[in-house]
């Protein structure tokens, strides 16, 4: 993707929520850093400070924790006009609990603690596009969570396929099973069982 098409979907996104005019559009691109991972890199382990906020432009990133077993706990998948990164170390400037790896070779615009300070203080109506972005953020994490309690594993993933359509075929089964929560064998039985249906 090149810097023009990047550039327009970021402020496609931001224009869902906040009105900027062309001057302001120009400072906010202007304080942003283009970022590339390459397939199975990482973009952010463990035990690391979180440098930026990422708004993906292309490509598809996992983010995970492990627990004491090496066995991999996924978060979220985040692909092209989706936000990510761990706000907690972005904010506090402690270390990370998490991994983000690229699942896809991936290009991101990111903003520096920094520059995010600056865009508050020179465009204040980005409070309010961050606000509602973190709003959104904690929304579905909850109800992640709730899912998580309530629902099986066969529903889970029925529910991941009709709200994530465009992730579904573009991660692997193995991926997909740390997300929904279960061994990679039980998601192959799902998955046959689902696509019976």
């Amino acid at each position: 993707m090149n810097y023009k098409e990047s550039h327009n979907l970021i402020l496609n996104n931001i224009a869902r929520f906040i009105d900027l005019t062309e001057l302001e559009k120009q400072k906010y691109i202007s304080l942003l850093t283009e970022i590339k991972v390459e397939k199975k890199d990482f973009l952010l382990q463990a035990g690391e400070i979180t440098k930026y906020e990422y708004f993906i432009t292309k490509g598809c990133l996992k983010v995970y924790t492990l627990d004491d077993e090496g066995t991999p706990h996924i978060s979220m998948f985040a692909i092209e006009d989706y936000w990510t990164g761990d706000l907690s170390s972005f904010m506090t400037k402690e270390p990370s609990r998490y991994y983000i790896k690229a699942t896809e070779h991936s290009e991101l615009l990111g903003i520096s603690r920094t520059n995010y300070d600056i865009l508050f203080q020179e465009i204040p109506k980005f409070e309010r596009f961050y606000r509602i972005l973190y709003q959104k953020s904690l929304i579905s994490y909850i109800r992640r969570s709730n899912h998580g309690i309530s629902l099986t594993a066969e529903e889970r993933y029925i529910e991941f396929k009709k709200k994530y359509p465009q992730i579904v075929n573009r991660i692997t089964q193995k991926d997909l099973a740390g997300y929904i929560g279960i061994t990679p064998e039980f998601m192959s039985k799902i998955i046959t069982k689902v696509n019976r249906m």
